[in-house]
């Protein structure tokens, strides 16, 4: 995939991601501060704007960045935070790339989900995004050669996490607080990343343009 479509498909993504503001909402109410529907979408309007400036000579790396820079301007969200740290992170992966791979998106992925890690102190099995992501990662470099099977894997793997995950306690940021009452919620952390996923594959499937 190369610059230009990367830029389209990742405004596509955004654009649908947004519609699912009300039920991230929903659930960081459950167990959060309830602001996630509302970082998702000032951000994503904040990436699409961005994404819509920039020149077309940019390169994939630097989409990468424009996206971290946007996202995390248009927030003062730990999320937006972390989210912007991963991307920053994966961009480093794509320096000097022009075209990307199902490859290079699993290295980006993956190399996200360690930033988070790192940043949020957290680890598989803590309930959050992290838990989405890693296995999302490790699916996509399962399909190297087939990029829509690559992304039906790693949807399924994102999946498969939010479902597991409900029934763990929250270890890290304010769903952490309820303690044991956090089990039975699914994590909006990572049930964001999925709808980003399903988002990816939907809006991209229409053959949607500007």
């Amino acid at each position: 995939m190369e610059s230009a479509e990367l830029n389209q498909c990742m405004r596509n993504a955004l654009t649908r991601v947004m519609g699912h503001s009300d039920e991230l909402r929903d659930l960081d109410q459950a167990i959060g501060d309830g602001d996630l529907g509302i970082t998702i979408t000032v951000g994503a309007e904040a990436v699409i704007a961005a994404l819509e400036q920039l020149d077309s000579t940019a390169q994939p790396s630097d989409i990468a960045r424009a996206c971290a820079k946007a996202f995390a301007n248009a927030n003062p969200s730990t999320m937006a935070a972390l989210v912007a740290g991963a991307l920053i992170a994966g961009s480093r992966v794509w320096a000097g790339k022009t075209d990307i791979s199902v490859t290079d998106a699993a290295a980006f992925v993956k190399v996200g989900g360690e930033a988070i890690a790192l940043r949020g102190k957290t680890q598989l099995g803590d309930k959050t995004i992290l838990d989405a992501i890693m296995p999302a990662a490790d699916a996509l470099a399962e399909h190297e050669d087939d990029a829509a099977a690559a992304l039906d894997a790693a949807i399924a793997a994102a999946e498969r996490a939010v479902i597991e995950t409900t029934q763990l306690q929250s270890q890290r940021g304010r769903a952490a607080w309820l303690q044991e009452r956090s089990i039975g919620a699914p994590d909006p952390g990572a049930t964001a990343f999925l709808r980003f996923l399903q988002s990816w594959k939907a809006g991209n499937d229409d053959g949607e343009t500007d």
